[in-house]
């Protein structure tokens, strides 16, 4: 796997409240992307998404072995959510500033074969290749259920006044549950990972495009975060690109 990672505090924000982290060739052998859309106040989102990724990733290297397959992988990946989810909530108990704060997240951890994704909240991973675009994660927030019930359709979605209304989220749920996806990947596609910074301002089609037809993956994430901040990027805007080679 190729990765590269950008972070980018947006045009209307105070402070940037997403955070991601990159663990290339780990003990085990894997890949380890995590991105993660803190809430919660001034200091308190910031502060979640910042342990969220750093529990994450660390608790993964003491579970990870090289000859792990996508089912276990996600034991894993669904255990070291829990004890950032853990970690979040005891250092809310602790300090009354970060009282109700709490992220999203979304992961890949790579497999000889592809990856093994897993997401809580609304932040997304997408398959890429010359294929298309296809959403591998679905969100957990009101307007999903709102599409799915066929109220809205999905460019609806985009625009509600309501899209940023998460259902699960690590820290404010005792018991956050992720769901897992297996996504097997061929030489040359890709896995993008972002926040809704990144959905709400880019579309699906235009990420498709400057993966595949842009000038080098190197630079995509620069290039979509041009594209956001010529929109407005009234979010933080966060995203990794991973490239199966």
């Amino acid at each position: 796997m190729r990765v590269w990672g950008m972070s980018d505090i947006g045009l209307v924000r105070r402070e940037n409240q997403d955070a991601y982290l990159l663990r290339e060739g780990t003990a085990s052998g894997h890949t380890v992307c995590v991105v993660c859309d803190g809430m919660g106040g001034p200091a308190g989102g910031q502060m979640a998404s910042r342990i969220a990724v750093e529990t994450y990733v660390n608790e993964l290297e003491t579970l990870l072995a090289p000859d792990m397959g996508p089912e276990q992988l996600q034991q894993a990946s669904a255990a070291a959510v829990s004890s950032a989810n853990q970690a979040i909530r005891e250092a809310a108990a602790t300090h009354p500033d970060y009282s109700g704060m709490g992220t999203t997240l979304v992961s890949a951890i790579s497999y000889e074969a592809g990856a093994v994704v897993t997401n809580v909240g609304d932040s997304r991973a997408y398959y890429i290749s010359q294929s298309g675009i296809s959403r591998v994660t679905r969100d957990h927030s009101l307007v999903q259920r709102m599409v799915e019930r066929g109220d809205i359709t999905v460019e609806e979605a985009r625009h509600h006044p309501n899209r940023n209304l998460i259902t699960r989220a690590l820290g404010p749920d005792a018991d956050a549950k992720c769901d897992g996806y297996v996504c097997p990947m061929e030489q040359g596609s890709y896995l993008l990972l972002c926040t809704d910074g990144l959905v709400d301002t880019v579309t699906d089609q235009e990420m498709l495009f400057e993966v595949i037809h842009g000038a080098g993956a190197e630079n995509c994430l620069e290039r979509l975060l041009a594209i956001a901040r010529e929109r407005g990027a009234p979010d933080n805007v966060t995203a990794v690109l991973m490239e199966s080679v």
